[in-house]
C-alpha cells in the first residue's frame, strides 16, 4: 500500500475529527470547532497521513499544532495560536485504530519533526502525553521534559519535547558511553558512520557520470542512496543505471504540499529531465520499495519507487508490469568514493 503525507485541508476536518473522537476519551477529545480554529490559524502545522483512493484520498492519521512563544506548555498555549511563536505546541497525534502498532505512528511523528526542522522557523516541538505513551514518543526521537502543570481531562500529563537547537550528542548517548569499556563507543560510532555514509547532492554528482560498457552509455559512477539524512540506504550500485534525458512524469500527489521537502521538484511535462534507467527487473536494485498502482487518466497504471527502508518518495516510477524503472537523478543522493 502506498501511503503519503500532506497538509489536512478544511474540507477534511470532519473526517479527521472522527479519528479524534475514536482515539481520545470524551473529556480529552477536541471539538470540531477547535479543529477548525487550528487548521484556519496554522494550516502548515496540520499534517495528515493518507492512502490514495480512486476518488481521491483517505486520511488515516494526523498531527495538529499551533504556535506559542513559551518554552514550556501552558494552559494558554494549548488553546491559542500566536503567529511568530518559535514553539510548536502539538495538540493531537492520532491514527485510525486499524493502523496502530504497525509503525505508522512513529513514522508520522518523525515526518512531522523533519518538516518542522527543515522549515527553520521553530526552536522546539512540545506535546503532552500520558505515561503509557512516553516510550512511543521517545522512540520517535523526543525526550521527556517532566510532569506538566497543564491539566486536561483525567490523569497526569507528561511534557515531551524535541529541541532543534541541540548540541552534538544527547544525555542518553553520554549515559551509554559511560557504561561501555573505553574505546567501544567510539568504535561503534565509527562503524555506524561507515554503514551510513554522508551522501553528496545530485548537482555535486553530475560530474560523476562516466562512460561504461561497450554500448558507450553514460552510467552512474557513484552508488545511488536515499536522500534522507540519517537513512542513506543503498538503492542502486554504481554502474547499474543508464542516464536518459526524457519527458518528465507527474509522480507527486496532486497538491503542491504533497511533495516532500527533501525531494526536488520535477519540471512539468512535456519538459524533459534526467533519469537513471534501470532494466530489466527490480532485482537490479539493492533496496527499493514500490507503491500500489496509481491510475492516471489515459495512461498505463504506474507504480512509484520509494526508499524501502524509510519510505521516502516518490523517487521514481515504472509502468505496472513493465521492465523499465526510472529514478529521478535529482531526487536521490550519491556516495562519493
Amino acid at each position: 500500500m502506498s501511503y503519503f503525507y500532506d497538509l489536512v485541508q478544511a474540507d477534511e476536518l470532519r473526517e479527521a475529527h472522527e479519528l479524534e473522537t475514536q482515539g481520545f476519551t470524551p473529556d480529552e477529545a477536541a471539538s470540531l470547532e477547535q479543529f477548525q480554529y487550528r487548521q484556519s490559524q496554522a494550516p502548515g502545522l496540520f499534517l495528515g497521513l493518507y492512502e490514495p483512493k480512486d476518488s481521491g484520498r483517505r486520511i488515516l492519521g494526523y498531527v495538529c499544532a499551533t504556535l506559542s512563544p513559551s518554552e514550556t506548555l501552558e494552559h494558554h498555549s494549548m488553546s491559542h495560536h500566536l503567529p511568530g511563536g518559535r514553539t510548536v505546541c502539538v495538540h493531537s497525534v492520532c491514527l485510525h485504530p486499524t493502523y496502530k502498532r504497525k509503525g505508522h505512528g512513529t513514522r508520522l511523528v518523525k515526518e512531522y519533526i523533519q518538516r518542522a526542522s527543515s522549515s527553520g522557523q521553530y526552536d522546539r516541538i512540545l506535546l503532552l502525553a500520558h505515561d503509557e505513551l512516553r516510550r512511543f514518543y521517545e522512540g520517535a526521537g523526543m525526550t521527556y521534559g517532566g510532569p506538566s502543570d497543564v491539566q486536561h481531562g483525567a490523569g497526569t500529563w507528561l511534557e515531551m519535547r524535541y529541541d532543534f537547537k541541540q548540541s552534538v550528542g544527547t544525555l542518553e548517548d553520554a549515559s551509554r558511553q559511560s557504561e561501555m569499556p573505553a574505546g567501544l563507543w567510539q568504535a561503534l560510532q565509527a562503524s555506524s558512520a561507515k554503514e551510513r555514509p554522508t551522501p553528496i547532492s545530485s548537482h555535486q554528482a553530475q560530474e560523476g557520470v562516466s562512460v561504461a560498457g561497450k554500448d558507450g552509455s553514460i552510467r552512474n559512477r557513484y552508488d545511488v542512496l536515499c536522500p534522507r539524512p540519517g537513512c542513506s540506504s543503498l538503492i542502486l550500485k554504481k554502474g547499474v543505471g543508464k542516464l536518459v534525458e526524457r519527458a518528465s512524469v507527474e509522480i507527486d500527489p496532486p497538491t503542491s504540499q504533497g511533495r516532500h521537502p527533501l525531494l526536488a521538484a520535477l519540471p512539468p511535462s512535456p519538459e524533459t529531465t534526467a533519469w537513471w534507467l534501470v532494466t530489466p527487473s527490480p532485482m537490479e536494485f539493492e533496496n527499493v520499495g514500490f507503491s500500489q498502482p496509481v491510475s492516471q487518466l489515459g495512461t498505463p497504471a504506474l507504480k512509484l519507487l520509494i526508499c524501502a527502508e524509510c519510505d521516502l518518495g516518490p523517487l521514481g516510477w515504472c509502468e505496472q508490469g513493465g521492465k523499465e524503472f526510472w529514478l529521478a537523478c535529482q531526487r536521490v543522493s550519491y556516495r562519493q568514493e
